[in-house]
């Protein structure tokens, strides 16, 4: 896993030319030094971290270690650039950073920034050389992709040889991906010239927030500091990146990532589409041209991406390690609909055995709630509202049982997690948030009666976070409902902006922001949802671990944490012989279920791909390895072709439902548990 300490916004700011240090000719390589602000805002910073930050770690050596090493990773996180003799120099420095910053002293980041300019430089000039020749692609020869277990090069040769092997992986996927040998070079060439060029064109402030960003980081991977430009850049550009495909997205070095995907836009409703995703081509229609968009800034990306509503754009995005083959999505443009945002629900029949159920399923894309309608003390829009219309709406089509989807839902409100809570459970404590201060304040539902007591199972998954979390552990320990699926994301903590300027309003120059956590989730059983997430009752294949996916796969992430229990009790809807029962018929239906089997292999060959330390760079081998893939993908689609009524020989649905539920084989085996739920009459 890579030690990514760059957080969101910090990394916003890599390729992104701001107004200040002005230089005289386009391509001229800018002066970096300190500006004297830069002391005020390090004392400010420092102060709000120790007095506020939830964490309050103090500055020390050890501390100072961790800021080293976040830098360095954060310049040159798969060791491409600097040499170990790089590190070696500047090691001295390794225990003193904490006092440079107890002084606003930010020298040392400048100075190591400067080398790795220069280095960068002469790499990215010697990748020029390179791709004047050709490859050959019938050696027997890999690519190491564990950049952990990858060290900092000795010298030049040894440097050089690791670029061959980075170009020539690229090379190799661009030829797999059908691209002429004269197409790929040009491609490359045109690639590197541009991350070269927004290299050079960083100016000190970006330089600052960077290093500011090793500092805060070490807190936790949600505490970051924002430079005036990139602060006011942010917001512009993820305004404007809604308008095409509905996803934010940020600059990683030199890609373009999604960050999260927006409900109700096309992208949230493309499940081939998840966040982390880095895009790394854009074509216009159905059959244009792609356009190499690695190492563009993210202002130019939003505006190929952007287009008129209706319009199609294809993506070529990357899971994983850049070294992947990359795969094609497509996306038909839209503008935002709010409303496509909401709650929505449907009742899908089914049929196990010779028993029939009717099935309301709520998908829940966020926890919304209107505020501004809320301050004005009018009856506002929220989850909650919808929700709880949709409930009476499908008792009076008497469903046997309700599905909550919760997938892909990053989240919201607070008290709408609280109140929709409060639907299902009657009064008493949901969520615990305990401040930086320590203290704990136990937020409850407050209004008596339950809207729905039947059978009620919650489907998460790893991007399940946040609100999502409160709700389905709220269920979960209240023994309200069965938590089916995969365990949640693990973001357990509670974020607010501050601007420095708000703190010196009479300072003359514009400040940056810092965003930095206060306080922490803890379910009514007193365990925090940080860093673990809730674990589901019965937990389906997961192609998406906690190591590489979840809030523990963050450096620095605020540990687990347990405090006292809330005084609360359960409503013993599901009892552990329930439990036990739904597993065992799973476990059945994993054996024979032919979807579920395939979701199985999927998942398994996607770990082991995931645990492969190198990449081969023969030609035949890889291309063996893609068609592999691509003979899987032809026999999922093909199988879709033929679906009949039957899905298996116990479960059926109508046609339309059951290619549906082929394509979702996490939300088939929910109704089929549910069903089950419905059959032992809980509640």
């Amino acid at each position: 896993m890579k030690n990514r300490t760059l957080g969101l916004f910090v990394i916003l700011s890599i390729s992104i030319l701001t107004i200040g240090n002005a230089v005289n000719r386009k391509d001229s390589v800018i002066v970096l030094k300190p500006q004297p602000k830069y002391q005020v805002e390090v004392n400010y910073v420092r102060q709000i971290l120790a007095n506020v930050h939830y964490r309050k770690v103090p500055l020390s050596d050890s501390l100072s270690n961790v800021i080293f090493d976040n830098y360095f990773n954060s310049l040159d996180y798969n060791k491409s650039y600097f040499f170990k003799s790089d590190l070696d120099y500047f090691s001295k420095y390794r225990n003193q950073l904490d006092n440079d910053l107890e002084r606003g002293n930010v020298d040392v980041g400048f100075q190591v920034y400067r080398i790795f300019r220069d280095r960068a430089n002469a790499r990215l000039n010697h990748v020029q050389e390179l791709l004047k020749g050709d490859f050959d692609f019938s050696k027997e020869e890999s690519i190491r992709i564990d950049e952990e277990k990858t060290g900092w090069a000795k010298n030049d040769t040894e440097l050089n040889d690791r670029w061959r092997k980075i170009v020539k992986s690229q090379a190799l996927s661009l030829k797999l991906s059908g691209k002429a040998d004269t197409a790929i070079s040009k491609l490359l060439v045109d690639r590197y010239k541009r991350y070269q060029k927004s290299i050079n064109q960083n100016n000190s402030d970006d330089v600052f927030e960077i290093f500011m960003n090793a500092y805060t980081e070490t807190l936790d991977p949600h505490t970051n500091y924002l430079s005036p430009p990139a602060s006011d850049k942010f917001n512009i550009d993820m305004s404007k990146s809604l308008e095409g495909i509905g996803a934010r997205l940020v600059q990683e070095l030199d890609y373009t990532v999604i960050f999260e995907k927006v409900p109700g836009g096309p992208a949230f409703k493309n499940e081939n589409i998840i966040n982390e995703d880095k895009i790394v081509g854009v074509a216009q229609g159905e059959d244009g041209e792609f356009v190499d968009i690695v190492g563009w800034r993210i202002t130019d990306v939003v505006q190929i991406i952007r287009g008129p509503k209706g319009s199609i754009v294809r993506l070529q995005l990357i899971r994983g390690e850049v070294t992947n083959i990359p795969f094609v999505v497509t996306i038909e443009r839209d503008k935002i609909n709010l409303e496509d945002g909401k709650a929505t629900s449907e009742v899908i029949p089914i049929s196990e055995g010779n028993q029939s159920y009717k099935l309301g399923v709520i998908k829940i894309p966020s926890f919304y709630q209107d505020f501004s309608e809320s301050r004005n003390g009018e009856e506002f829009t929220s989850v909650t509202g919808d929700v709880k219309k949709i409930i009476e709406d499908l008792k009076t089509k008497d469903v046997d049982g309700i599905l909550v989807d919760l997938r892909f839902n990053g989240g919201g409100s607070l008290p709408e997690a609280i109140r929709m809570t409060g639907l299902f459970i009657d009064n008493g404590p949901v969520v615990q948030v305990k401040s930086s201060n320590g203290q704990v304040n136990v937020h409850k539902d407050l209004e008596e009666g339950i809207v729905y007591d039947g059978p009620l199972a919650v489907l998460t998954n790893r991007f399940s976070a946040s609100a999502s979390e409160i709700f389905s552990g709220a269920i979960q320990d209240y023994k309200r409902g069965i938590i089916l699926g995969e365990s949640t994301f693990g973001k357990g903590t509670v974020q607010r902006m501050v601007s420095l300027n708000q703190q010196m309003p009479n300072y003359p120059e514009k400040m940056g922001n810092l965003k930095l956590t206060l306080q922490m989730f803890y379910r009514v059983t007193g365990s925090s949802t940080q860093n673990i997430g809730v674990s589901a009752d019965i937990n389906y294949p997961s192609a998406f671990s906690a190591e590489k996916y979840g809030e523990s796969s963050k450096p620095a992430a605020l540990p687990w944490e347990k405090i006292e229990e809330s005084d609360y009790t359960t409503t013993n809807y599901i009892s552990q012989e329930m439990k036990d029962k739904l597993t065992e018929l799973y476990l059945g239906h994993l054996e024979i279920d032919e979807d579920l089997i395939k979701l199985s292999k999927d998942v398994e060959k996607a770990k082991e791909s995931r645990e492969k330390e190198s990449l081969s760079l023969n030609y035949d081998e890889r291309k063996d390895e893609k068609d592999a893939d691509s003979d899987d993908s032809d026999e999922s689609k093909n199988s879709l072709e033929g679906t009949t009524i039957n899905v298996d020989s116990e479960f059926t649905a109508t046609e339309k439902d059951s290619k549906k539920l082929k394509k979702d084989p996490y939300l088939k085996e929910s109704l089929r548990l549910l069903a089950a739920m419905s059959k032992l009459k809980i509640g």
